[in-house]
């Protein structure tokens, strides 16, 4: 079984791939429907992983938004179709540099 801290890891290693894409802008990500793939199973990384952290980790940083990116990643999962691209976007411009500063404090 995985620990939370390569749990962890793995939600760095996610956020750093899709940053490797989104630097391009949101333009890029419009137009491009393999970079949009890419984010999205990234995103979907992410929530797997945040599922499997233990709920005394999750407990011990109630600031992590844990519920929202599980959601998010049944969202991926069961609604791929009906996935908002403005939604995506948003989580990536905005969410993945704060989870990414909480998981690097984490891992301190």
């Amino acid at each position: 079984m995985r620990s939370d801290r390569e749990r962890l890891l793995d939600m760095l290693d996610a956020i750093a791939q899709i940053q490797k894409y989104a630097v391009r802008g949101r333009q890029v990500f419009d137009d491009d429907e393999l970079i949009q793939t890419w984010i999205v199973r990234h995103l979907q990384n992410i929530g797997e992983a945040a599922s499997k952290i233990s709920s005394a980790t999750r407990l011990a940083r109630p600031k992590v938004a844990w519920a929202n990116i599980v959601a998010m990643r049944n969202i991926i999962v069961h609604e791929y179709f009906g996935i908002d691209r403005d939604e995506v976007w948003s989580t990536v411009e905005f969410d993945l540099p704060t989870l990414k500063r909480q998981i690097e404090a984490m891992l301190k």
